[in-house]
């Protein structure tokens, strides 16, 4: 029995045999499948293959897989990855090429430090370079309250227990210092400023100590977290000497007064600078460091002598206390070379300790205080007459008790009857009338006389600048002859209506000592650089003022004040030397009110009077207890420092005697 035949591909078996399948959807077969037929179920093998039997449903096969389109997903990750990547880039260009400056700065501020290194201030010496003002090393103590925390020192009190070990070193007080320790959210205190190196080297030993003692017990060193910041300090080894010309410096350590702001600049010196990398607070040793070292200030060499300003400071100090005056002042001055070896004012204050400074006691009223000079003025009076050639010293001058001028009666200090007094007599008694006649000789009218005198008081350098350039320096006041009013053109030539300085009045009998030049007042010899150079300050100008022939005779005529009977200045008189001076007692012009209240003692002059090398000045205002005469309170002053400057600068005695020039003549013999 042969095997069934199995049915070709594409061919169904049928009755008449074989048959080629018909194409699909061909015409006219009539048994083809619609495409949406099932297909009949075949019959099982062996079974019944009846139109009753079904055949098994065969298992629906799944739908096919069908993949994306990967070539879209592709292009939008590329287009996403490409803007992505673009914006690193344009930011990264932003930040290393467009911005790259501005960052690298910043870094180089969180990451280099820099700090100021402070010049040291320039000395300031007398004249033989003995320091009135020098700079030393200082420091400030100070904290990092973190470090006194319970925290970190392992007990409650440590704030407590450092404060007390400090304050008796510091001079401050525990409180405060312990209020200091304990500050919330602070990491810097200042404890004290401006302690010596012994200070600090105190509390650095002390430190040392109760390390040791935390270290070897486990305790607490309640001292860790005090530090030292180094500093310059300024510091003047004669207190209160010369305060008044050195001046002092501000908190800031720049010149705040006298000649410390005067010459601020030449002091301070150039401030330095160094930099250096850092991280978390400390210096990066690897880094290198940038440093730019400070110029120190100049030296100033002054033309005071020490000892001499110290004498002169002594003796006015005395004499204002015991007068209970307001001030006093007293200048000490070369009539050669115009330097000034002394300017003392009292009160003083003390420049290491401003804090206690006295009110109005920080200026140099020495030349700031401008005064009505009164009869010390009579000299330049005098000085017009002679060198006018009007009056001789000998020429006759009667003076009544009384003198009526324009809206006013004219005095002189005592009261009298008709004195018959030469020129010379005039200034030895120092009468106002007798100079209000004379100097009324200087012109044909009075208008004419007042501007002769002006002419001579504006060459002796009143009402102008003296040329020291002293901060707050006063040029005094003295009106043009056209505005002086009816009293000012009589009472000019006795020293009331203008005013002047102190250091104008010394300059005026400094001229007539010096043979009639006028030298312009200095104050500082030179000065040495940094380079240890010292350049010697310029040659002071130089004027004619009189004729040495007058300066001559005027210097004979002050003579008298001092050493004749009649003259006020008795009690200037110094043994061995000839000493020519003058007294003067003016009104004085209260500065609260204006107003006319007390008076203005003084006395000026010079020795020895036959070669003069020094001129003395003093003046008292306002005293109010004793004497308020110009020769009684401020004679013995004059001769207390002339006495110490002529010994000091071995200032030989004087040879001849002094001429003798007649105080009054006889009425009967004219």
């Amino acid at each position: 029995m042969s095997e069934p035949r199995r049915p070709q591909r594409g061919r169904l078996p049928g009755p008449g045999g074989p048959r080629r399948a018909a194409a699909p959807g061909a015409p006219g077969q009539g048994s083809q499948r619609s495409p949406g037929a099932r297909r009949p179920a075949r019959p099982a093998p062996g079974g019944n293959r009846g139109p009753a039997a079904r055949r098994p449903r065969p298992p629906r096969p799944s739908a096919p897989l069908r993949l994306g389109r990967p070539k879209p997903r592709l292009r939008l990750v590329s287009v996403a990855l490409t803007l992505v990547m673009l914006a690193f880039v344009v930011r990264l260009l932003q930040v290393q090429a467009v911005d790259a400056p501005a960052y690298a700065a910043k870094a180089d501020v969180n990451r280099w430090v820099t700090h100021t290194v402070a010049a040291d201030r320039g000395a300031i010496t007398d004249r033989t370079g003995t320091d009135l003002a020098s700079t030393v090393d200082a420091y400030d103590i100070t904290a990092d309250p973190f470090l006194f925390t319970s925290a970190q020192t392992k007990t409650a009190d440590a704030p407590a227990q450092a404060a007390e070990l400090l304050a008796p070193i510091v001079g401050g007080d525990a409180k405060t210092i312990a209020r200091k320790l304990t500050t919330p959210n602070s990491r810097y205190q200042v404890i004290a400023r401006q302690q010596s190196p012994q200070v600090w080297n105190q509390i650095k030993d002390l430190k040392r100590v109760l390390s040791a003692k935390a270290a070897k017990n486990n305790g607490a060193d309640v001292l860790a977290g005090v530090f030292s910041d180094p500093h310059t300090k300024r510091v003047y080894p004669g207190g209160d000497l010369a305060a008044g010309v050195i001046g002092f410096v501000n908190g800031e350590g720049a010149g705040g007064g006298g000649l410390e702001a005067m010459l601020n600049r030449e002091l301070a010196g150039e401030a330095g600078r160094i930099r250096y990398a850092q991280s978390s607070g400390r210096q990066v040793p690897t880094a290198g460091i940038q440093e730019h070292p400070a110029v120190p200030g100049s030296d100033v060499q002054l033309t005071i002598d020490r000892d001499i300003q110290w004498a002169a400071q002594s003796a006015i100090t005395a004499q204002v206390r015991k007068s209970e005056a307001d001030r006093g002042y007293v200048i000490v001055q070369d009539t050669r070379t115009g330097e000034i070896l002394a300017m003392a004012n009292a009160p003083g204050y003390d420049p290491n300790d401003l804090a206690h400074a006295g009110t109005g006691t920080l200026g140099n009223a020495a030349v700031q205080d401008a005064y009505e000079p009164g009869s010390v003025s009579k000299l330049m009076s005098m000085a017009a007459v002679l060198d006018q050639g009007v009056a001789t010293p000998e020429t006759h001058v009667t003076v009544p008790g009384t003198l009526p001028r324009a809206d006013r009666v004219f005095h002189d200090d005592v009261d009298h009857g008709t004195w018959s007094l030469t020129l010379n007599g005039v200034l030895a008694k120092s009468s106002n009338i007798g100079t209000i006649l004379a100097t009324g000789q200087l012109g044909k009218t009075q208008p004419e006389a007042n501007a002769v005198l002006y002419s001579y008081l504006k060459k002796f350098g009143i009402g102008d600048p003296t040329g020291l350039g002293f901060p707050g320096e006063t040029r005094g006041i003295l009106a043009k002859p056209q505005k002086w009013n009816a009293s000012q053109q009589y009472t000019i030539p006795f020293g009331q209506g203008l005013s002047l300085n102190a250091l104008q009045a010394t300059s005026v009998y400094s001229t007539v000592a010096n043979g009639g030049v006028r030298v312009q007042p200095s104050l500082i010899r030179g000065i040495t650089g940094p380079d240890g150079r010292f350049v010697p300050s310029e040659t002071p100008k130089t004027s004619r003022v009189v004729s040495e022939k007058t300066a001559k005779t005027l210097a004979t005529m002050l003579e008298s004040v001092v050493g004749d009977e009649q003259g006020t200045g008795s009690k200037a008189r110094i043994a061995g030397y000839r000493v020519a001076g003058k007294t003067g007692t003016a009104n004085r012009v209260d500065p609260a009110t204006g107003r006319y209240k007390g008076y203005t003692a003084s006395f000026l002059g010079f020795a020895p009077a036959d070669k003069p090398r020094v001129t003395v000045s003093c003046v008292i205002q306002n005293p109010t207890s004793g004497s308020y005469f110009g020769g009684q309170i401020c004679g013995p002053v004059f001769k207390q420092v002339m006495e110490f400057a002529l010994k000091s600068l071995q200032a030989a005695p004087s040879g001849a005697e002094a001429p003798h020039l007649p105080v009054e003549f006889d009425p009967s013999k004219r």
